[in-house]
C-alpha cells in the first residue's frame, strides 16, 4: 500500500509478474512445454494505471493475452481488475515484451515450435484471458 491507501506501483508490477509466471512457467509446463522456465525475459514493460487498486480483501484478477507472437519475442498484454466481479471495471491496462533467452549464453534465442504452439492458444480470443 502507499500513502493514499492504494496498492503500490511497483507491487503492481510485481502481480503482472506472478500472472505472467502462472502462464509461462507453471502453465507451459503443465502442457509440456517447459523450455519456458529455463530462459525468458522481459525486454519492455509499459503500464497505463487508469484508476487506483485499492486493497479490499477481495481477489485481483489478471487477465492476459499474447500479441506479435513472432520467432524470437512476443508481447503479452494485461488487463487487471480489482475483483471477481462479473464486468468489473479495468484499473491496469499493462505489455510487455517477452524475449527467449539462452542463460548458457547469455543471448537471446529463437521459440520453439512447442512455445509457439503454446502461446498461440492464448492470442486475444483463444483460451487465454
Amino acid at each position: 500500500m502507499d500513502a493514499f491507501g492504494h496498492v503500490n506501483h511497483a507491487n503492481t508490477v510485481t502481480l503482472l509478474e506472478e500472472a505472467r509466471i502462472e502462464l509461462l512457467f507453471t502453465e507451459a509446463a503443465r502442457h509440456g512445454v517447459k523450455e519456458m522456465a529455463e530462459g525468458m525475459v522481459v525486454a519492455k514493460l509499459f503500464v497505463d494505471y487508469l484508476s487506483p487498486i485499492v486493497f479490499t480483501g477481495e481477489d485481483i484478477v489478471v487477465e492476459m493475452s499474447v500479441r506479435d507472437l513472432k520467432s524470437a519475442s512476443f508481447t503479452l498484454d494485461y488487463l487487471v481488475r480489482g475483483n471477481r466481479e462479473a464486468n468489473s471495471p479495468v484499473v491496469t491496462k499493462a505489455e510487455t515484451l517477452m524475449v527467449p533467452y539462452n542463460v548458457t549464453t547469455a543471448r537471446p534465442r529463437r521459440l520453439t515450435d512447442a512455445e509457439r504452439d503454446f502461446l498461440a492458444g492464448w492470442r486475444a480470443g483463444g483460451n487465454g484471458a
